[in-house]
Parts: C-alpha cells; structure tokens; sequence
C-alpha cells in the first residue's frame, strides 16, 4: 500500500514536470480561464487590496512637486564688438563651465541664502507633515548662539493673542520657554522673536489638530545645501541652441517655483560680477599709469613755463630742425617701449605676488598690447588647452587622470609663456638702452647751438612725450569704460518657472495602474500556480489525451444541480431532462461494445470512493428498465455498500449472507418503485470480501440471474483502492470505469491502462460524471462525442413541464458560477 501512494506521489510529480516542460505546446486555455473563473473571489480580494493600498499611499505619501525652467548661455559683449576691444573675459563662459557652475554646491548654497530658508515652517499632522512656505500664520527671527539649535523642531504653541510656549529638544534636555509675540526671548541656544501674522487661523488650526502642531526649523544653509542638493537637476537641453533646463523637486510647489528662478537670477548676476572683475583690474591699471604720467606732464609744463619766464622766450622762437625732429621720433619709440615695459612689470608684479597666477587674467592683461603679436602663438596654445579641460571637466572628474595631464600641460605652458614675457621685457630693455644712447648722440650734435635753444628743445621734447602718452591712456580707459558698461549679461531666459499644479510623484495613474498591473500578476500568479499544480480530470479530451490504451467513452453525466445526499435514482423523476438524456446516449453507446442477444452483464466500478459509480450504476439499470427490460442491481462494494441508501432500503440481508450460504436469493432480491427494476443490497459488511467475490458461488448466482433478467448491474468495489471486482469485471460484457469531473485525478487514468495492458479487459469503456455543461460557453470544451459517435452536447434532450426554464444568466453570474 505504502508502495502504491509512493508511486502515485511519483507519478503526479512526474506529470507536473511533463506540464512544465511542455507548457508552450500544451497550454490549455480552456483550462485556465476554469480556474481563472474558479478563483474569482480570491482575485477580487486582490484588486481589492491592491486599490486600497494604493489609495493609502496616494492618501500618506508626500506629494514631489517639480519647477524648470531653461536658460539660453550667451557670451557677446555688444560694447567690445562695436569698439573692437578684445574681451578680456573671452572663453570664461563656456557652456560646459556653466553647466559645471549651476551644478556646484557653493554656487548652490549662494542661490539658498538669497531665499527665505533660513527658517523653515510646518505643520504637523497625524500622518505627516506639511511645510508652510510664505504662507504660515506666524514669522520669527532667530539669531543663532549654539550650533545645537540648528536642524532642531522647535513647537510653537499660542495660548492667547499675547503669549505662547516654545518647546525643542536639543538632545541634552527638553526646553520650554514663554514667549510674548513681538518680544525677543533669550534662550541659551539662540535669540528668538515670533511675530503674529493671523491668530484667528492659528486657532482654527489648534483645535482641531493636535497640541503643538506647529513648528519651526532653524537650517543651517550648509546642511541645508547637502539636503536639497540631490533634488537639482542640471542638464544640457540642446548644445547648438546652447540651452541648459534647470529643474528643482520638492514637496512644496512654490519653493520649487522659487529656487529654479533664483537659480536663473543668480547665475545671470554672478556672469555680470565675473565680467566685471577683470574690466576692473585692466581700468585700476590704467588710472595709476594716467595717474603717473599726468604728473609727468605737469612738471613738464611747469619746467617749460619756468624756462620762458626766466630766458624771456615766447612762442614765435624757433629752436627745431632736422634733428630735432628725429630727437622727437626717437623719444615716441621710448614711450612706446616705457608703455610696454610697464605692462610687463604688471604681469611679473602680479606673478610674483600671486604664486598660481589665474591664467585668465594673465591673458587678460597681455590682450591688446602690441608684443601680443609676438606671443599670440603661446596664447592661442594656452587658450587651446584650457578649452580642452573645461570640456573634458564636463565628461570627468577633477581628480582625473586625464585632467591632471591637462594640468600638467597647462603648467609648462604657463612657464613658457611666463618666460617668453620675460626674454621680451629684456630685449625691450636693450632697444630702450640703444635708443637713449642714440638720443644723448643727437643731443651732443646741439652743443653748437646756443644753451638756451637746447634747454627748450629738451623741454619741449619731455612735454611732447608726456602729452602723447597720456592721450593715449585716456583713449584706452575711454575704451575699456565702455567695455564695461556693456557687461550686461546675455544669458537669456527662455522659459520662466511656472507653479506646478500636478506632482511628478506619486502620479495618481501610474500608481493605480501599477496597483492593478499587481493585482493581475498575482492573480495570473496564481491561477498559473494552480494550473501547474492542477491533477484533476476535467473533460474527456483529458482521458483521450493522458490514456495510452484505446480506451471507449461512452458519454458524460452532467453535474446535478442540486445537492445529492445519496446517490439516488433521478432518471424517473424527470424522464427527459439532462440527466436523463445523457444516460440514454450511455445506453445507446453500450449496444457498440456488445450487440448480441441474450442478457448482459455490466460492472461499474471507478479508482476511489466519491466519484459517483453508485450513481451511474442506478441510473445506468433505472434508463434501461425505462426501455422494458427487467434490470437488476447488485451492490458488490461490501466494504462501504450504498445500493441500499439510493433505494431507501434496510441492509440486513444481501450478497454477503446470500454468497455465505446464510440466505436464499429469493429472500435477498428486492423490488424498487421504478418497474422492470430490482436490486440486491450488499448485506452486512463481511470480514473478507475478497474472496466472498471471486468465489464460485458469485458465478453460479450471475448465472442464475441471467435466466431471470435481461441486465444485470454489478456495482464493484473502487479498484485503485482493493482488487476485488477485478475478477468480475474481466468477466462482464460491459465493464464501465467512472471518472468525475473535477475530482479525479489525472493520475488515475493509469488505472484504466493497467485493467487494458496488464488484465487484458479490452472492451472496457469510460463515463465521466459530474460535468459542468456550462463550461463549455467560456472555452473549454469537453470533447462530447468521443467514443461510439453519440455523445451528448450541451443543450441536447428535452425538458418536461416539471424541468424549469432556464433564464438566460448574466456575463457575471456565469463567470462565478
């Protein structure tokens, strides 16, 4: 016995095995949608819980509401461009640099501090808490003394129009302190005044939500930046428009609003100040070169006043020839080469004071210079790798290996330059020496000439000199004023930030169709689980399919719809319903298994109990005495006998005391209300069944009842339980195996091979009982019609006045029926 369930349990397994394997080629969708159908309820509760879930989260989650709004980057100075001055800020603005800016924390932080977050204000509620930015019933002002203070909830509760209650918690202890609105409170951790906005909401608000509601949060904007930091978003929108989309998302609307244009604000000014850093160092150069040269050229006026007044010497005296004229070419060129000396002092000021010069600014003060000629092939190099590691800083890291080549290369170009400058302020020097040398030459050709007339040449010659340079340093400053006045900056707004009405999180529609997307998958989850798992025989195509004998069908039972508690005879009690018929057809079907006359024997038997072969074999023997022939039942399951219930009769005698001798036939066949149909009760329960049922004694009494009857039923016992009744079904003209729907197991149908292959019963025939005929509408069909060609369909038969017209049932009441 053990053996058998253990083979049985082998067998199951090894077919959910096989359905896997073969579950592309195989798949029953009649099947599935069964028990799709089967476990409506469950799947129901699914979506149910699934809509409540997401009801809850969408009810308790904080809503992320989410601002943009995109920047156009432009670096054209429209003063530099008309005036032909090179900008000294050229290459400062490049997209990648912006992008890279907008992206730092410090510029972050700056764009923070510019906002009203310093303190922060909520309202605390049971589930969550709401921020109350610009919109809170009162404001304070809080000056900070401990760092302890800061990130910490501070309650503020009213008690009247004139005073309330601070309390926090700075992990030390609790404090709790007085207050009078308007009246600054000294508090060890900060000074801290609260000033009433609207009371008469203050105190809506307290009585219906709980004490100490509301609160505020004194931010420290360093902690604050690292908090909001991750909620910015920066990214390049389009590289040939030169568009940047700026986005910022927070539970609060309107902050978000706020932050992205104060992001916006703030860039286009810290453009502006940039700009103007570099303007200003190449103006404050040349106002204290105007400065010193102005000084120059008013000693010189005041010498040449002197001079007049002391040697009598006016305008119309003429001291000036050929010479004087190249004395006066040769001092230009010394202004010229004292100009660019000058320039080159500032660069070696500012690089001896400044050990990591700013390249930018370096390039800045040699811009417009004529020895720019000299070094544009340096500078363009320099320029040329400086791009290249503002875009590389857009792809990499700072602490790249890449850029630190970039750095390496960009110091030996430094040094280079640095002393190219340096070889060029030497050589200036010489051409300066040179050209004094060959002026004092000049000079010494005017010693014939009278003194006087020398002196004021001299004279006349320094004032000159003084006059040009200083002209000169007006035109520039003029230049570079204008310059300035045109840093505007050309960064442009193309897309102010709106107020976001609906939240990028948690979307009402993605949240409820993730919810049912769920319910689904856990519903096919486990309708596929059970379908797996799922051993029953549903449908004669299952018998056709799992059987390897060529095994008859003879037709189906449909399910009664009424609770049995007995198995009973129904063929009587509406002769032309469902049930009815399809006994008929079972009974047409027999004549193709044995058609010769005589009477005829058949035994019903199935693998366990439960599966209705009492039933099939009263009603079989009640549809063929309904034809005229006498029938007669006997109740050969001695173990667990039922013939006597289905006829509501007594089991004191039958075929246990008849096959042991105790009683006569006669005294052991009973008659049932139905005519032409009698039965014989199996008696009380033997203690050796088995052989009361293959004895010769049960040969001689079939014998003896043919003479007597023209059918004779054998009801057997369940031969995947003991092997009693396989004797008497090897013998019978119609050995009939039961199957019911959607209670017996696959497993099963191996029965009906063993009793084909190994007890060589080669005319045994299949009834599957108990079928859902409704099934069939919903796609699963059945297979009705195996067998001897008859079969039974649904709607097939007739109804009698006592059947009641069926009413046509809703999609719904089918699907859970």
């Amino acid at each position: 016995m053990l053996t058998d369930n253990f083979s049985s349990k082998a067998d199951s397994f090894s077919q959910y095995k096989d359905r896997v394997a073969n579950l592309s080629s195989d798949f029953e969708f009649g099947l599935f949608f069964f028990l799709l159908r089967k476990n409506i309820f469950l799947i129901l509760l699914f979506f149910t819980i699934a809509i409540g879930v997401a009801f809850l989260y969408l009810r308790y989650t904080p809503q992320v509401f989410e601002s943009k709004t995109v920047l156009q980057i432009n670096n054209e100075n429209e003063a530099s461009r008309i005036l032909n001055v090179q900008t000294v800020n050229e290459g400062q603005n490049d997209i990648a640099k912006s992008i890279e800016l907008l992206r730092s924390k410090v510029f972050f932080k700056r764009v923070l501090s510019s906002l009203p977050l310093r303190l922060t204000y909520f309202a605390e509620g049971t589930f969550r808490e709401n921020e109350h930015y610009k919109i809170n019933s009162f404001y304070a002002e809080a000056l900070v003394k401990s760092s302890s203070i800061y990130g910490v909830k501070v309650y503020v509760h009213f008690d009247s129009e004139h005073s309330g209650v601070i309390k926090y918690n700075t992990g030390e202890k609790p404090h709790t302190y007085t207050f009078t609105p308007g009246v600054l409170l000294n508090t060890p951790e900060m000074d801290v005044k609260i000033t009433l906005s609207n009371y008469s909401d203050i105190q809506n608000q307290q009585s219906i939500v709980k004490e100490n509601s509301y609160y505020f949060v004194v931010n420290d904007l360093e902690a604050l930046a690292s908090e909001y930091f991750s909620r910015l978003n920066v990214r390049l929108l389009n590289e040939a428009a030169r568009t940047i989309e700026i986005s910022f998302s927070d539970n609060n609307a309107n902050k978000t609003v706020d932050i992205v244009t104060a992001m916006a604000s703030q860039f286009i000014d810290y453009d502006i100040e940039k700009k103007g850093e570099s303007s200003k160092k190449v103006l404050s150069f040349l106002d204290e070169q105007l400065s010193i040269v102005y000084e120059r050229l008013r000693n010189a006026e005041t010498s040449i006043f002197s001079f007049k007044k002391d040697n009598k010497v006016n305008d119309s005296k003429s001291f000036g020839d050929a010479g004087a004229m190249r004395l006066n070419a040769l001092e230009d060129d010394l202004v010229s080469l004292e100009l660019k000396q000058n320039v080159l002092t500032e660069v070696e000021k500012s690089i001896d004071e400044k050990k990591d010069v700013d390249t930018y600014q370096l390039i800045s003060l040699l811009s417009g210079a004529d020895i720019e000629s000299s070094l544009s092939g340096q500078i363009a190099s320099l320029q040329n790798i400086l791009r290249t590691k503002e875009e590389l800083l857009y792809e990499v890291t700072p602490t790249s290996e890449k850029i630190k080549s970039i750095e390496f290369q960009i110091g030996v170009q430094k040094k280079l330059l640095v002393e190219s400058i340096r070889s060029i302020k030497d050589k200036l020097q010489v051409r300066r020496e040179n050209m004094e040398k060959k002026v004092k030459e000049l000079e010494a050709q005017f010693y014939s000439i009278p003194s006087e007339e020398v002196e004021y040449s001299r004279l006349q010659r320094l004032f000159s000199i003084n006059e040009k340079f200083y002209n000169l340093l007006l035109e520039k400053k003029t230049e570079y004023s204008i310059s300035e006045a045109g840093n505007v900056s050309q960064h442009i707004v193309l897309d102010n930030a709106s107020i976001p009405k609906t939240p990028v999180s948690p979307q009402k529609s993605i949240v409820m169709l993730s919810a049912l997307l769920t319910a689904l998958l856990f519903s096919l989850l486990l309708t596929f689980a059970r379908y797996i798992t799922y051993n029953e025989v549903n449908s004669v195509n299952d018998i056709n399919k799992l059987t390897s004998a060529a095994i008859s069908v003879l037709g189906i039972v449909p399910r009664y719809k009424k609770d049995i508690p007995v198995s009973q005879l129904l063929v009587d009690k509406n002769p032309k319903s469902l049930i009815a018929e399809a006994f008929r057809s079972i009974r047409t079907n027999l004549q193709f298994i044995s058609n010769e006359p005589g009477p005829k024997t058949a035994a019903v038997t199935s693998t366990v109990s439960g599966e209705g072969k009492t039933f099939v074999a009263i009603n079989l023997a009640g549809i063929v005495a309904y034809s005229g022939k006498k029938v007669i039942v006997i109740d050969l399951d001695m173990r667990k006998p039922k013939i006597h219930m289905g006829f509501g009769a007594e089991n004191i005698n039958g075929m246990s005391t008849l096959l042991i001798g105790k009683d006569s036939l006669e005294n052991c066949i009973q008659k049932s209300t139905f005519e032409n149909l009698d039965f014989i009760t199996a008696g009380p329960i033997p203690p050796n069944p088995s052989e009361l049922i293959i004895s010769e004694k049960m040969n001689q009494i079939v014998e003896f009842l043919k003479t007597k009857y023209d059918f004779i039923v054998l009801d057997t016992p369940p031969v995947g339980l003991v092997t009693d009744g396989v004797a008497i079904i090897q013998k019978v003209d119609y050995p009939i195996y039961i199957f019911r729907a959607e209670y017996s197991k696959r497993n099963y149908i191996q029965n009906v091979d063993r009793l084909y292959n190994e007890n060589h019963i080669k005319h045994i025939s299949v009834v599957l009982n108990g079928v859902d005929i409704d099934r069939k509408a919903y796609g699963y069909n059945y297979g009705y019609g195996y067998g001897y060609g008859y079969g039974y369909g649904q709607g097939y038969g007739y109804y009698d006045d006592r059947v009641v017209k069926k009413k046509k049932k809703s999609f719904f009441s089918k699907f859970v029926s």
